[in-house]
């Protein structure tokens, strides 16, 4: 099954390598006979469906989660191997995805307004007043 991470970025199944162990978790006597845990992986240095550009970009924004150009994403969240097969592609899909995705422009700093300034100010004179009458009454009739 091909993985679509974006309308210009398709991973075919035959780039995708499997393996599944034993899952901890639950599933009772089960858990000790089934192969429910799941390991995706993808060796991103050898795609063929990546530009240059792209294999770069992977490589720089994966960096730690890359093992000799291979990436992997484990999922045993689930009781079942074929749900643990789809959350793992929909983990992979989404990590490469947001690799991938363009860095967000800078932020421009900006001085808070003279009202909200004011806003403010008069929202801690109100706290302090509402702290002043918790206080016990002082003994001085």
């Amino acid at each position: 099954m091909d993985l679509e991470v974006s309308p210009a970025l398709t991973i075919p199944a035959s780039e995708l390598g499997w393996r599944f162990s034993r899952s901890s978790g639950p599933g009772g006597q089960h858990v000790n006979t089934s192969d429910s845990r799941v390991e995706l992986f993808w060796n991103v240095a050898g795609s063929a469906v990546l530009s240059d550009d792209q294999r770069t970009m992977l490589a720089a924004r994966l960096g730690r989660r890359l093992v000799a150009g291979v990436v992997t994403v484990t999922a045993s969240e689930q009781r079942s191997q074929l749900r643990n097969r789809e959350t793992a592609l929909h983990k992979l899909g989404e990590l490469v995805a947001a690799a991938l995705a363009p860095e967000a422009p800078d932020r421009r700093t900006t001085k808070p307004t003279r009202s909200s300034k004011r806003r403010h100010q008069a929202a801690k004179v109100q706290r302090a007043a509402t702290k002043q009458l918790r206080k016990r009454p002082s003994g001085d009739m």
